[in-house]
């Protein structure tokens, strides 16, 4: 049980971080390597359920001090151009990001610029949700299977800091700004991409 409440603070903790922690889905997978008993299904849930917990705090965090303390009235405005074309997309908008969270791609980024929208936090959370635990439980049954299989030491297992992973989360996190200075209603509207002048 003391293992459990462990598992479920590192990731909530891991996804209210903005950029530079693991990859839960790789914590899960080493975890998997090591506890070859663990019921996939049973920590793909627990672990999904605190994964979309933090990253709903980052959501909110970005836009409690991102979006209400940082960005002009002006990026606000262009910004809620974007919203209003989600939220009369709302079955497509829920079927991407379902899809998308079913990939072991980084979905930190993509909270923190939900955040700046204002939208309803189901619309993002619940296909988070859905896609982590079939994913997380798949990682798991794979680190569980690797360690069957292979003779690895799991001190050697992945190696996250490196240059790669590092310079896909400075890339990511720079998107942030980008994404902000799109003008979102001649992208929408009038079907021409240009900066926001």
């Amino acid at each position: 049980m003391d293992n459990l409440i462990v598992v479920i603070a590192a990731v909530y903790i891991l996804n209210t971080i903005p950029a530079f922690a693991p990859p839960t889905w790789m914590v899960l997978s080493f975890i998997g390597f090591n506890h070859s008993q663990i019921n996939p299904l049973s920590l793909a849930l627990v672990a999904a359920f605190a994964a979309t917990l933090g990253r709903i705090t980052l959501a909110a965090l970005s836009q409690s001090i991102l979006r209400n303390k940082l960005l002009s009235s002006r990026t606000k405005e262009n910004i809620d151009v974007l919203k209003s074309a989600l939220e009369h997309r709302k079955n497509q908008t829920m079927g991407a990001l379902l899809v998308y969270s079913f990939t072991p791609l980084p979905s930190n980024y993509l909270f923190i610029a939900y955040g700046l929208t204002t939208l309803p936090i189901k619309l993002i959370a619940v296909p988070f949700f859905i896609g982590r635990m079939v994913s997380y439980a798949g990682w798991i049954f794979l680190g569980q299977e690797a360690y069957k299989s292979l003779d690895i030491d799991s001190g050697l297992v992945g190696e996250y800091l490196s240059a790669y992973f590092i310079l896909t989360q400075i890339g990511f996190l720079l998107l942030i700004y980008p994404f902000t200075k799109v003008d979102w209603r001649a992208v929408l509207i009038e079907k021409k991409f240009r900066w926001l002048k």
